[in-house]
């Protein structure tokens, strides 16, 4: 389980600083693109590290998409709660955002639960643990190359 929210969090991580280092730097179209092409290079990252058949790309690949679209919801409402904190607030307010916020991260890991099912009636167990494991270093790998420390073409280089 720990394994999943620590992936969970790191992803959340670099979509954070997806969407802020480009946002800085590119306009509209520009952003679509560079996130565009992010999403295609961690598709080929996790089925090259994954060794989808295509068979299995095909089945998995959209059960993946429904995965991710759902869990990047979750992450942007527990985002939304912790941004919601004031000063102002009363004991009562504070204890139903964090009730909320636990609510969030219990949806977060029965979700990854779920998920851990499904992909496993597509992939073998093998498949979805280098699944988890190649999405920790493609996040790596997309930190590095936001902070500037790596080189042209360096994904997959550790």
């Amino acid at each position: 389980m720990s394994l999943f929210s620590s992936v969970f969090r790191l992803l959340s991580f670099a979509a954070l600083l997806l969407t802020l280092a480009p946002a800085a730097q590119a306009q509209g179209g520009r952003r679509a693109q560079r996130l565009g092409q992010l999403e295609n290079a961690k598709i080929a990252f996790i089925t090259n590290r994954v060794s989808l058949t295509q068979d299995q790309a095909q089945k998995f690949w959209p059960l993946y998409n429904e995965f991710s679209d759902h869990r990047r919801e979750l992450n942007r409402s527990g985002r939304l709660l912790r941004r919601d904190i004031t000063e102002g607030m009363t004991d009562q307010q504070l204890r139903d955002n964090f009730a909320q916020s636990f609510n969030t991260r219990q949806q977060e890991l029965n979700l990854e639960k779920e998920y851990f099912d499904k992909f496993q009636k597509v992939i073998s167990l093998r498949q979805v643990a280098q699944l988890f494991q190649a999405e920790r270093d493609f996040t790596k790998e997309v930190i590095k190359r936001v902070a500037g420390g790596a080189g042209p073409g360096g994904a997959g280089n550790d």
